[in-house]
């Protein structure tokens, strides 16, 4: 999950909590007026006007879900209204009105606990207004229950909060170590595991990134290992291996932190090298080609170059985004360094102009 689906997430959380409140307010004031307590029927203002406001609230969130409602003052202002029909119907009632009190004040009560069960906050300034409402209206003695029954929830939903945010860190947290995790897997999926470079895959992605900032000025350099296939069947493939990866080392520190260096095949490696001229690109290649020839890996089947392992490169520009075309020519300059007789570098222009 990304930071952008939990803020949707919570968002979401949010519109459910809000209109299940404007709910739960709209069927509490229809019940009222529908099937009042001790069948004293009293059409309020105040009942009126929560019934109107819930509905047309409800009715424009779902119109426009996107605009955010502030929660704490639609809390209050149904909180007060219902503290108003509250006093308003108190004295129609028989006596004694603490019934009818403690019924009204629960009734809330739930409204809010419902709605509000991870949100402190508004649950109390829902509660309040009634809870005051009932303490002036009720009789003293009442009091300590009446305090008793909103303390209740608000001790409940206060620790039910606590759990909650506890959870949401946790998640948090677990959401953005698994990001991380997915990145770093990301990232070594476009590196070859032997030499560290990127692959085929990370070349595209480079690529991608490269055109989008700037087109113009690179070249292509493709190497490769002269006459490896003998050396793999001679010193063995673990030797091999470690023969690529100081080749791969070599080629990595001879170039810019900004040039793209990838293991194209088995023993070929393709350089791009980014906002470069032609006779910068040449001396590059020349500065690849002795510092590998400068590692003085034994190599006795390169008799007829040298007796360690060298490297042929061919370089061709990339002209736009044709990195096809500039692989090709550079493949064919490669191939006519290692005719020339290998540790050879050529450049596609030399072969147009030959």
């Amino acid at each position: 999950m990304t930071s952008k689906s939990w803020r949707s997430l919570r968002i979401k959380k949010y519109q459910f909590s809000l209109r299940l409140f404007l709910f739960l307010n709209l069927t509490s004031s229809l019940f009222s007026m529908l099937s009042p307590v001790y069948h004293v029927a009293a059409i309020t203002l105040p009942l009126m006007l929560i019934m109107l406001t819930s509905t047309g609230l409800l009715l424009g969130h779902w119109a426009w879900a996107e605009r955010k409602i502030n929660i704490p003052a639609i809390s209050i202002l149904f909180g007060c209204l219902w503290a108003w029909h509250i006093a308003v119907k108190s004295p129609l009632m028989p006596q004694p009105q603490f019934n009818y009190l403690v019924i009204a004040l629960l009734s809330v009560l739930f409204i809010g606990a419902i709605a509000f069960s991870n949100n402190i906050i508004a649950f109390t300034l829902h509660s309040l207004p009634v809870l005051i409402t009932c303490l002036v209206l009720g009789d003293g003695d009442q009091w300590l229950r009446m305090i008793y029954y909103f303390a209740l929830p608000v001790i409940g939903i206060a620790i039910q909060s606590v759990i909650q945010k506890r959870n949401d860190n946790f998640a948090h947290g677990l959401m953005y170590k698994l990001l991380e995790e997915r990145q770093t897997l990301n990232d070594l999926s476009m590196l070859d595991p032997l030499t560290g470079l990127y692959n085929r895959r990370g070349l595209q992605n480079r690529l991608e990134t490269l055109m989008t900032l700037d087109a113009s000025d690179h070249y292509v350099l493709l190497l490769d290992i002269d006459y490896f296939k003998a050396y793999n069947d001679h010193y063995g493939h673990m030797m091999g291996d470690q023969a690529l990866i100081q080749v791969s080392a070599a080629i990595r520190n001879a170039v810019r932190s900004r040039d793209v260096v990838t293991r194209y095949g088995g023993e070929e490696f393709m350089v791009l090298l980014t906002s470069t001229t032609p006779e910068c690109a040449m001396q590059t290649a020349e500065r690849i080609r002795q510092r590998v020839y400068d590692l003085k890996i034994p190599h006795m089947f390169n008799h007829s170059v040298a007796t360690n392992v060298t490297v042929s490169i061919g370089i061709a520009p990339l002209v736009g985004e044709d990195i096809e075309d500039a692989l090709t020519k550079a493949d064919k300059a490669l191939y006519e360094a290692k005719h020339l007789g290998r540790n050879n570098i050529l450049s596609s222009a030399t072969l147009q102009n030959a």
